[in-house]
Order: structure tokens, then C-alpha cells, then sequence
């Protein structure tokens, strides 16, 4: 993913859990903030240590990354997300994840019905 597409900085992590919006499943919790002068969407991830060690947090965040590099062509692109991972994630393979990051996303209405 590339830098553009990423979310790093504290403050705009918390700018989008003050004014965003949220909507969560069993194993990931979206925060979703609508920006108008973007013309594509960032994530920012974050993988608590109570999740497991270092290999299993780095694992989950791949398979994030490559869950929203798979659906970027049906995400709405003017918007700032932010992902968090809950427990059962650590015990998920990629298609797990992706459903469950899809599921999310549709339920809160992001995703463009293209496809």
C-alpha cells in the first residue's frame, strides 16, 4: 500500500475517532471520517499487543492491507478510515479478514455496489 493511501499520525488518527463515525463486528471496529479534498481513500491501522506477539499483529495488518488494496476499486474514495483489530482476528486466515473488513464496510455503506 502505498504511503499516500496510509494514515501514520497521531492527530489524524484522533481527528478521526473524535469526528468520525463507527461501526463494528466481532472482529474489527471501523472508524470512517469524510474528507472532501481527497481523491482516494487512507487507512490507519491499529493491532493491540493483547492480539499476540509481534508475527501475529504484522500478520493481521498484511492481510488488512491487502483486504483494502483487493476492494479499493469499490470503497468510496473521500474518506479516512481507521481499523482496529479485535481478539478473535489473531485466529482469522485473509479471507476471514476480507469478509469480515467487507462486511464493515457495507453495513456502514462505503462500498460502491460495482461489482
Amino acid at each position: 500500500m502505498k504511503k499516500a493511501y496510509r494514515i501514520k499520525k497521531n492527530e489524524e488518527f484522533q481527528k478521526v475517532f473524535q469526528h468520525g463515525e463507527s461501526f463494528a463486528n466481532r472482529q474489527l471496529v471501523l472508524y470512517y471520517l469524510k474528507k472532501q479534498e481527497q481523491n482516494h481513500f487512507r487507512i490507519g491501522l491499529s493491532v493491540s499487543k493483547k492480539i499476540g506477539p509481534a508475527v501475529v499483529r504484522n500478520q493481521v495488518k498484511r492481510y488488512l492491507r491487502q483486504a483494502f488494496k483487493e476492494l479499493e476499486d469499490q470503497i468510496h474514495p473521500d474518506y479516512d478510515f481507521v481499523i482496529i483489530a479485535r481478539k478473535p482476528t489473531n485466529k482469522m486466515n485473509f479471507h476471514e479478514i476480507k469478509k469480515s473488513l467487507n462486511h464493515v464496510l457495507s453495513r456502514s455503506k462505503l462500498l460502491n455496489k460495482t461489482k
